[in-house]
């Protein structure tokens, strides 16, 4: 036997023997590590309705099964169209999932003002309802006719892209 097979065997077999650790259940060496999985077990089983509980498998990762009561949507054409408008503000946080853009303090081109916004887009509905926006300035938070007319830019490029996409 050479060196390489021997540690080609080696390594074969500290694979299936880890590979068979993953099933060890309710093995007593797992009980150091987790003393209170029966109880968790138990507790999960409280709370899953009768006729619900199924084995989960690999296959489980591809599916969409998330709950739409919990999962977050957000109109694309009304994002994209946030962030077009407000490209000349630096982005400092931006998370799709719950529909939040933060921005930091920019000036407009043509303008002596540095303004900063948060846009939070709330429904996958091209409406306005959709759409929060808040402005300030270095002083303060601007009026109210401000905020109004970048809410109104947005939607208005929003619409333009749903139509420019509806021509596809």
């Amino acid at each position: 036997m050479t060196f390489d097979s021997i540690v080609r065997a080696a390594l074969a077999l500290a694979f299936t023997a880890t590979l068979s650790a993953c099933g060890l259940g309710d093995s007593s060496l797992l009980s150091d590590v987790t003393p209170s999985s029966d109880e968790n077990i138990e507790r999960q089983r409280e709370s899953t309705p009768l006729g619900q509980e199924r084995e989960s498998t690999i296959f489980d990762l591809f599916t969409n099964a998330d709950d739409p009561n919990t999962t977050v949507e957000v109109n694309k054409y009304i994002w994209t169209a946030a962030l077009e408008v407000l490209d000349f503000l630096p982005i400092e946080a931006v998370d799709p999932f719950s529909g939040v853009i933060v921005t930091g303090y920019g000036t407009p081109p043509g303008g002596g003002r540095a303004y900063r916004a948060t846009v939070y887009v709330t429904d996958p509905a091209l409406d306005a309802r959709a759409l929060n926006v808040a402005l300030a300035t270095r002083s303060g938070p601007v009026d109210g006719a401000t905020t109004r007319a970048i809410e109104d830019a947005i939607l208005t490029r929003a619409r333009q892209l749903r139509i420019r996409d509806g021509d596809l």
